[in-house]
């Protein structure tokens, strides 16, 4: 084998290193152990914290789920908020579908849920027209996306409950303002972001006629992929991540490019050192993990067993960073750094996000040290749900107006 041969393979193991969970948890710990001895530039850990933020996350868990019976951590709670009214309206339109069909269905809708999740900001509202109610941030981002899936907009057929790459290299940037309600008064941060997610989404599918039907390629087709790659109807949870990057990678805006290969929510940060040009890289894949979690329950619908779920890391995002930074796990070593936005390139900003990842796997070992239950038991995905997220969201608003995160993000409406 030649030398630029052995180069090349060396390079492409490590673009398949960087994505799985393994490389997420490996890099975000160095990036925490640099920090707990106090070679951080940014921010320092408190370990004594630890019992009284895994505290502060059970009360949010006995409070919501008194039996501990916790659903997974998913777009699909979500889609609840509404006491189920339009999941009970979409199981009545897909009734007369093969379990087959009704699971590539259900990952259309959440396929583009997902990818428009990003933060929405402090301010924007969407006015459900079933009840006149208003939501913000994901409860509104999520029920705005099931609407415009249920009337048919990501689909180019009459076939309204699904969504095609035609329909989605189609969509523009006024489609969604109008479904998402944008006004001058009522501004979605990143909308021209998502919408050009969604027309790549659809691009990318027609170049992969290997995993998406080349007629008229849908994001349900990753449905039939994954049946193929179960063991006797066991599916491990990393394989379904594996399938997110490997079919939708090059969805995401180029940041950062390895052998042609675009990385998505792959970031630089100079603690790591080394020498090479994948040594300082720190991966998240938060939206693409996010998806992962909430494919995980169609799959489960159609008679597949998942494993190997605590494979996958906690989310990287402002809830679960920022119930670490408002509880004092982690804090800035210089406070002022919390009163200037910063963009999600910025070292700040990756190494706050490696933190919440590696926070997240200690939080949840600690709760379940206090209740007596193994990682299989009660697995990171419900200590998400239960959970991180949801207590980060309550201790943002007791803190802060509109409960904003502790640390200002430019964002471009496809990383958080």
């Amino acid at each position: 084998m030649t030398t630029n041969a052995v180069s090349t393979a060396s390079l492409s193991d490590q673009i398949a290193y960087l994505q799985t969970s393994g490389a997420i948890r490996e890099r975000c710990d160095r990036l925490f152990e640099r920090a707990c001895a106090g070679n951080s530039a940014y921010f320092r850990v408190d370990l004594e914290r630890l019992p009284s933020v895994a505290d502060y996350v059970l009360h949010m868990i006995q409070t919501a789920y008194p039996t501990l019976e916790v659903p997974f951590h998913s777009r699909w709670r979500h889609f609840e908020v509404d006491g189920g009214k339009r999941l009970t309206h979409l199981e009545a339109g897909l009734a007369v579908a093969s379990p087959l069909e009704r699971a590539k269905a259900k990952f259309d809708l959440v396929i583009l849920s997902v990818l428009l999740d990003a933060g929405a900001g402090a301010t924007w509202q969407y006015a459900d027209p079933l009840t006149g109610e208003s939501w913000g941030r994901s409860e509104g981002l999520a029920l705005a996306s099931f609407d415009l899936f249920c009337q048919g907009q990501f689909s180019s057929t009459a076939t309204l409950l699904q969504a095609d790459a035609i329909a989605l290299t189609a969509l523009t940037e006024e489609q969604l303002a109008q479904g998402f309600q944008v006004t001058g008064t009522n501004p979605l941060v990143g909308l021209a972001g998502r919408a050009q997610l969604l027309q790549r989404l659809g691009k990318v599918m027609q170049q992969q006629p290997q995993r998406f039907h080349p007629d008229r390629p849908r994001p349900g087709d990753l449905v039939d992929y994954l049946v193929q790659q179960a063991d006797r109807d066991h599916l491990p949870a990393s394989h379904v991540l594996q399938a997110v990057l490997t079919s939708l990678g090059n969805i995401w805006p180029g940041r950062f490019c390895l052998h042609g290969v675009n990385l998505g929510d792959v970031w630089l940060h100079s603690g790591l050192g080394g020498t090479q040009p994948f040594d300082n890289l720190v991966p998240f894949h938060k939206l693409s993990q996010w998806l992962t979690y909430s494919l995980l329950e169609p799959l489960q619908e159609l008679g597949l067993t998942i494993t190997e779920l605590d494979e996958l890391t906690g989310l990287p995002e402002y809830r679960n960073g920022g119930l670490c930074l408002d509880l004092g796990l982690i804090y800035l070593t210089d406070a002022t750094l919390a009163q200037v936005p910063h963009p999600p390139d910025s070292e700040l900003i990756v190494e706050w996000r490696a933190l919440t990842v590696a926070c997240l796997d200690r939080i949840a070992a600690t709760l379940r040290q206090t209740l007596n239950q193994s990682a299989t038991e009660f697995p990171l995905v419900k200590v998400l749900q239960g959970g991180t997220w949801t207590a980060g969201r309550a201790i943002a608003a007791t803190l802060r107006p509109g409960g904003t995160p502790p640390l200002q993000i430019v964002s471009d409406g496809t990383v958080f």
